[in-house]
């Protein structure tokens, strides 16, 4: 069985591979590591082998972590379905939020924001393949929740993110990403305030590379690196 370090290597060869491939600088992608349901020790390990960018799922489970380990050891994203009640714990420890999706849930992080005095970065989750099972706005209200996200100072949209229908051949879920990038460019022909649009999450351990190919700035990858979840 291969080491964490080692399959964090890997991982960014074939970052930087597919990159080049499809003229890419491998610097404009940032590799999330996947870390949900993962110990204290394994996660010190990914910041051993190099991992500078975590994501996590589930708010208590974080909070624990990030409090042993240190919000400034790394780069914490919070990559799972957030409740608005629980925005405060967001706000407070994760650089990036990836799943904004209804305008309820913007305000809360925005209120929460104000009162720590903090701009907080955050990308809109889009249900891309409208599936009844995930979260995420449909995509035809995708920008206009950014235009409404653009009025809130304490908020900074960084991109968009999204979860396409799992295939076993990657290669479908290409159309998916293309759409997202899309949806992405028509936010930017906007120019709104607060928005940057720099990001887009997209790509899985299974599918990292066509969404590398297709625009992804962001991959988040769990068990190319730490194996399979206990």
């Amino acid at each position: 069985m291969l080491t964490i370090k080692e399959n964090f290597d890997e991982i960014n060869k074939q970052i930087m591979d597919t990159a080049m491939s499809c003229g890419r600088k491998p610097d404009t992608i940032q590799l999330i590591a996947v870390s949900k349901r993962k110990s204290v020790e394994t996660i010190m390990e990914g910041i051993k082998a190099g991992a500078k960018h975590f994501g996590e799922n589930y708010i208590q489970e974080a909070i624990e972590k990030i409090d042993i380990i240190g919000k400034e050891t790394a780069c914490w994203h919070f990559i799972g379905h957030l409740q608005s009640n629980k925005a405060k714990f967001a706000v407070k420890y994760f650089d990036y939020i990836h799943t904004v999706d209804t305008l309820k849930l913007a305000k809360a992080i925005d209120k929460q924001s104000k009162k720590i005095d903090k701009i907080q970065k955050i990308l809109v989750q889009v249900n891309i393949g409208e599936e009844e099972t995930k979260s995420g706005t449909n995509t035809e209200d995708t920008i206009q929740l950014a235009e409404q996200i653009s009025s809130f100072k304490n908020l900074s949209l960084q991109g968009l993110m999204c979860m396409p229908p799992y295939f076993s051949d990657p290669e479908k879920a290409r159309t998916y990403f293309e759409q997202l990038g899309l949806i992405k460019e028509k936010i930017i022909a906007r120019k709104l305030d607060n928005i940057s649009m720099e990001h887009l999450s997209m790509g899985m351990s299974n599918d990292f590379k066509v969404a590398i190919e297709e625009g992804s700035t962001m991959v988040r990858v769990g068990t190319s690196i730490f194996g399979r979840r206990d």
